[in-house]
């Protein structure tokens, strides 16, 4: 009878440590699942944002390059005005020095400021150019005119799509804060900032 008693006793521990065992290993995989799943959606948010950003500066690069091109076509044309040409070569070469950067986004002055210059740039090199008759008869010019024009278009559409993966990379490190100290040793909490205000 004794024997019987301590089996059961005994079955009982043995049972209770191995359901013990299972919840903890239950729990520990859960964990890992959680912190390895949050980690792959955090690289793939990152990695949004990057193309997102490097699309949008890309293209502001080549339209001042096709900006650049129209200058260099006009100076090899007669009827352009020289001084005026290397006055708006140098407001270009200023406009690659207060372009925004993601840090300086918080900033709306800097881009305004980066917005004002680019806009007149446009303005003032497309006219010009399109009021003689004979250059934008050229190929090369015509070519250079609709990259300008076709890039200054796509600036909303690719501040927006910044914008749009901006926001949700910070709908995601405000929700899951907590863990990503251990998914990421540089991250610092700070959200993206983002071209229009969230309110």
């Amino acid at each position: 009878m004794i024997n019987k008693v301590l089996f059961i006793l005994l079955l009982t521990s043995v049972i209770g440590l191995a359901s013990c065992t299972t919840q903890e290993s239950r729990q520990n995989n859960t964990s890992f699942t959680k912190v390895d799943s949050l980690t792959e959606t955090y690289l793939i948010l990152q990695d949004s944002l990057l193309h997102a950003w490097n699309v949008m500066m890309w293209d502001e690069q080549e339209k001042t390059k096709a900006m650049h091109g129209l200058i260099h076509l006009m100076h090899q044309q007669e009827g352009f005005d020289d001084e005026q040409l290397i006055t708006l070569e140098q407001r270009l070469d200023q406009l690659d020095r207060i372009r925004f950067t993601q840090k300086s986004l918080t900033n709306t002055y800097v881009i305004e400021e980066y917005d004002f210059a680019s806009n007149s740039l446009v303005s003032e090199i497309l006219s010009l150019a399109e009021a003689d008759p004979e250059f934008i008869k050229s190929g090369n010019a015509q070519r250079l005119l609709d990259k300008v024009k076709m890039a200054d278009q796509r600036v909303e559409e690719y501040r927006n799509q910044y914008d749009q993966a901006a926001a949700s990379f910070n709908r995601f490190i405000k929700k899951n804060d907590r863990y990503l100290h251990e998914i990421d040793k540089e991250y610092t909490g700070e959200p993206k900032a983002l071209f229009r205000i969230e309110y």
